[in-house]
């Protein structure tokens, strides 16, 4: 069996797309882990399957590169709505994800908008561990919380420099608050239609960028009052437009280019078949228990 890839990335969030309609699909937790590796392996934020679908032009499954599924990724959906776009020579497209259908619409110099839907504000439907005001988290440091279709935790601050991103992520990201972790954002507000923003990212740890997490910040940031409707973001590897009106979906607009292609070497796939691979080390944090307090991390910003 024959595995061919595209590695793309956009903002320099970068992921990698196998498109496997009318065929079978290998990739595995642990296949996705040893794909994901950045020394021995090809290296991703995360990994887009693009698959056969009855009620789309393709549905699109994501990992990340620990191993982990998730829902939905915005980067990664406009790089494949790019590509299936230009294969079909079409201005607009519909990819299925666990989120939903997706409407992209493609524009000039490469960018693509992508409808993320509209994202969840209740406690339930991040989800958090407890009934609280998601506007306000009961954490040092006052963050928000929304759905993406991916949990999202937003700390506003004055000096986005003076944050070890690093040093407090892991620790927000595995929270006993959060029950299936969460996409940790940082802040910094330059005007009503402009943030800078610094990501811990759920699964895969500090990113150029992220789509959906450009999302989440700018949906709490609108939420708190701080921003108007259409905002630029500034992220470590470039910049993406986010538009939200208060109650209906985020579009998410910026550019996508592909990097090289690619073939999966057989022996990956020889592993993956025999449902193990050599020299695999498993690299998912210990998770703090429902029991601790949630005031377990204290967040100096």
């Amino acid at each position: 069996m024959t595995v061919d890839f595209v590695k793309m990335h956009a903002h320099g969030d970068d992921f990698v797309v196998v498109d496997r309609r009318g065929k079978l699909d290998p990739i595995t937790s642990d296949l996705a882990r040893r794909l994901g590796d950045r020394h021995r392996g090809i290296g991703f934020n995360q990994l887009a399957v693009v698959l056969d679908c009855d009620d789309a032009a393709a549905r699109v499954r994501f990992w990340n590169p620990d191993g982990t599924v998730l829902d939905t990724c915005g980067s990664a959906t406009r790089g494949v709505a790019d590509m299936l776009m230009r294969e079909a020579n079409a201005s607009s497209i519909v990819l299925k994800t666990n989120r939903g259908l997706l409407t992209c619409v493609r524009g000039p110099d490469r960018r693509v908008s992508v409808d993320m839907g509209t994202p969840l504000v209740g406690w339930q439907d991040i989800p958090l561990a407890e009934a609280v005001d998601t506007n306000a988290l009961p954490l040092s440091g006052n963050p928000t919380a929304c759905s993406m279709g991916n949990p999202h935790c937003t700390f506003f601050v004055d000096d986005l420099a003076a944050v070890d991103v690093a040093a407090i992520g892991p620790g927000i990201e595995t929270h006993p608050l959060f029950r299936n972790k969460t996409n940790v954002h940082f802040v910094q507000i330059l005007g009503r239609t402009r943030i800078r923003l610094r990501i811990w990212e759920r699964g895969g740890g500090i990113p150029l960028g992220s789509g959906s997490c450009c999302c989440g910040a700018v949906v709490g940031g609108i939420r708190r009052g701080l921003l108007d409707d259409s905002v630029d973001v500034e992220c470590d590897g470039g910049m993406v437009n986010v538009q939200w009106d208060g109650t209906g979906g985020v579009v998410l607009t910026g550019s996508v280019e592909p990097v090289f292609r690619g073939t999966i070497a057989d022996h990956l796939l020889q592993d993956n078949a025999r449902g193990g691979a050599r020299g695999t080390v498993s690299e998912d944090r210990p998770r703090q228990t429902p029991g601790q307090q949630l005031e377990k991390v204290t967040i100096r910003l």
